[in-house]
């Protein structure tokens, strides 16, 4: 196995830091925000966005470690946890106890994201006219990409049992500016949680420009909505997003070595197949992806090893192959290589993969035949054309193609597969409600096994 380094402009993206007090030892509890004098102006506003951002990029939630842990608990064999750090090792073996601080650093950070789009919405009245509606998508998009992490991690399946019965996580859609006995929220449902990710997706499509700089575009919004709708086995709607994505001509397939940043310690870029990345540059910005999947050599801790049980999945003329490096010690993943790469959370290849699987599925072409989207995948992937495809085919791509991106485990739990050992449905593939919360809010019910 080998791995191509590519040279590339660097692009630096500058972030805002936030900060909440004036001296380090003014230690008085607080429970309260004065919101109306620390957003007062369209600007106050935009910049609270950028916080936003910024609280999305966070290592426990869209920084990496969302991504990894779905890998991690969906593995299927292909891959090896050899770190010390207990909670992802817990992660991986699918024994995760109720104290587990990984689950309790993703449901915080994520709410805390979720609690700075909620106080944008509720300041869109200050906002120019020229900017509300962007801004308003934008907070709509994280907001609904946040519970979409949620409702997924923390949940049963929406092809486990009943949605509208099962219960999902809190949906909270103010700003919590003070700790109350109202804030002891129970959990919504399943469907319930499902429904407003959807609102908020459709809503942001609708506001949102189609160019937006780095930023979360209407491109971005049917992306995840085709992701969503295909995970609910909306197939007709799934494909008809994906659609919209691709027929925009905002994006476009780059060679297999373009792909992802190989670069080694160069700050993060987009390319044309980006539809929605994680900026990070040398002055801002975490990639854990690359702490936990990267070995030492670049940056990495080296504590996620790829089995033959995954490299055997490619032919030899397959250049997705020739994503892997060994360093001595094991091979590892060439995809989070940089240490200051981009995570990518949505792209254009992943779009001709739903749009084929929910055509094939529905026995429909909207768009395109199921064939012709494989072959796209295929033929960038330096692989023959099929001439005919099955559901097999398409799923294998989706294995393949977006491996080590965070959709493994979610995958096996919508066409009800085992995952090891497991059934799809097992409750050892959810994580538990974190204890500090159910300490704190006698409201909130516990997810079954713990």
């Amino acid at each position: 196995m080998r791995y191509i380094v590519k040279q590339m402009l660097t692009l630096a993206t500058g972030a805002l830091l936030l900060t909440a007090c004036n001296s380090q030892l003014d230690v008085k509890p607080v429970n309260t925000i004065d919101a109306g004098s620390a957003v007062a102006t369209s600007g106050d506003v935009e910049a609270l966005l950028v916080g936003a951002y910024d609280a999305l990029g966070d290592g426990d939630v869209y920084g990496g470690n969302i991504i990894r842990d779905a890998e991690l608990l969906g593995d299927n064999g292909e891959i090896f946890w050899d770190g010390t750090f207990v909670a992802p090792d817990q992660i991986f073996r699918k024994s995760l106890l109720v104290d587990n601080d990984q689950a309790a650093s993703t449901w915080l950070d994520s709410y805390r994201t979720i609690n700075i789009a909620n106080n944008v919405l509720d300041n869109l009245d200050v906002v120019t006219n020229a900017n509300r509606s962007r801004v308003e998508g934008e907070a709509k998009f994280i907001r609904g990409l946040v519970y979409f992490a949620l409702i997924q991690q923390y949940a049963k399946a929406w092809t486990d049992g009943t949605p509208s019965a099962n219960p999902g996580v809190p949906l909270i859609l103010e700003p919590t500016t003070e700790i109350t006995e109202a804030s002891k929220v129970s959990r919504n449902t399943v469907a319930e949680v499902y429904t407003q990710i959807i609102q908020d997706l459709t809503q942001a499509e609708t506001a949102l420009p189609a160019s937006n700089s780095f930023f979360t575009t209407k491109g971005a919004a049917a992306a995840l909505l085709a992701r969503v709708y295909l995970l609910q086995g909306r197939y007709a709607d799934a494909a008809t997003a994906a659609t919209r994505v691709i027929s925009s001509g905002r994006y476009s397939l780059v060679p297999i070595e373009d792909v992802f940043d190989l670069r080694i310690n160069q700050n993060g870029v987009n390319t044309a197949e980006d539809i929605f990345s994680v900026q990070v540059t040398d002055q801002d910005g975490v990639n854990n992806l690359n702490t936990f999947f990267a070995s030492a050599d670049y940056g990495g801790r080296g504590d996620i090893l790829i089995e033959d049980a995954h490299l055997n999945l490619y032919t030899a003329d397959d250049l997705r192959g020739q994503l892997f490096y060994d360093d001595g010690n094991g091979i590892y993943t060439a995809k989070w290589i940089n240490q200051y790469g981009n995570i990518k959370v949505l792209r254009l290849a992943e779009m001709y993969l739903i749009r084929a699987e929910a055509n094939l599925r529905n026995n429909s072409s909207i768009g395109a035949a199921p064939l012709a989207d494989i072959n796209r995948i295929r033929t960038r992937a330096g692989l023959a054309p099929l001439t005919t495809v099955t559901l097999n085919n398409i799923l294998r791509e989706r294995r393949l193609e977006l491996a080590f991106e965070g959709l493994q485990l979610y995958d096996l739990k919508r066409t009800r597969s085992n995952v090891g050992a497991l059934p799809y449905n097992s409750p050892k593939l959810i994580f538990p409600i974190p204890r500090r919360e159910i300490d704190a809010n006698s409201n909130l019910e516990q997810n079954a096994g713990y």
